[in-house]
């Protein structure tokens, strides 16, 4: 395979979140354009004369992302927004560029030593206090959810969502808090649905395919996106909570 050129960047270049790969090919592939239609109007419109159809797919792969620069003229080829070419951050380090901060900032505001937030950026896996999590879950706008993923806690979420649906939910009521950032009575609750869900989904499986095969295959699918099925849950009952405590107020 023919290497990729494009002109040296510099070191300290402003970094960008994600590039969201998938939605490149699809609004690529929804305007009848292939890479080399994309690269020569990069080149031709753009005034990017190294973009080759490799550049382009190579994005498109994940193996490479466009620059600041890139990005903005690749929009204006898809006919699109920069926007919608990024994607959600999930790292510690690409929510810290979402927000456009230094990584003196973010150590200075945690109370961590530079050297080993840099380390903790690098290997993924945070070593933070819960006051600590707090200040930066506050300086970089975190979702619960986002606390859980730039932790590093969200396999043991995983673990323990998994078992309140296939066992005895009430035995999580006390766990699951100790890893997300939720009150007690939200998670009792969530907890409750996912397990009615996971065993109705069972059961429905069963009634429909008559065997026990097909029932494995739909409650795996259910469990290996039982962290989403959980958020999803979460934000649907906080929105319903929220909506009572309106209706009730004077």
């Amino acid at each position: 395979m023919r290497a990729v050129h494009r002109p040296s960047a510099r070191t300290d270049r402003p970094a960008l979140p994600p590039f969201n790969a998938p939605t490149a090919r699809r609004l690529r592939t929804a305007l009848g354009m292939g890479p080399d239609h994309v690269a020569h109007t990069l080149r031709a419109s753009y005034g990017l004369p190294y973009v080759t159809p490799a550049l382009v797919a190579a994005w498109e792969h994940g193996t490479a992302a466009p620059s600041p620069p890139e990005l903005t003229a690749l929009a204006g080829a898809l006919w699109c927004s920069p926007g919608e070419l990024v994607g959600r951050p999930r790292t510690l380090r690409e929510h810290r560029v979402a927000r456009g901060l230094a990584p003196e900032d973010v150590a200075r505001s945690v109370g961590h030593e530079l050297h080993a937030y840099l380390r903790m950026e690098e290997t993924g896996r945070w070593r933070g206090t819960e006051r600590q999590s707090a200040a930066l879950a506050r300086l970089l706008s975190l979702s619960p959810a986002d606390v859980v993923t730039v932790t590093g806690r969200e396999e043991g979420l995983a673990e323990l969502l998994r078992s309140a649906a296939t066992t005895r939910w009430q035995a999580y009521v006390r766990p699951v808090p100790k890893v997300v950032p939720l009150e007690r009575r939200l998670v009792e609750g969530v907890l409750h649905r996912l397990h009615r869900d996971y065993q109705g989904r069972m059961t429905a499986t069963l009634s429909w395919g008559g065997g026990h095969g097909d029932a494995g295959e739909g409650g795996r699918e259910f469990l290996d996106r039982i962290v989403d099925h959980f958020w999803t849950a979460v934000e649907g009952r906080a929105g319903g909570e929220a909506g009572r405590s309106g209706s009730a107020a004077p």
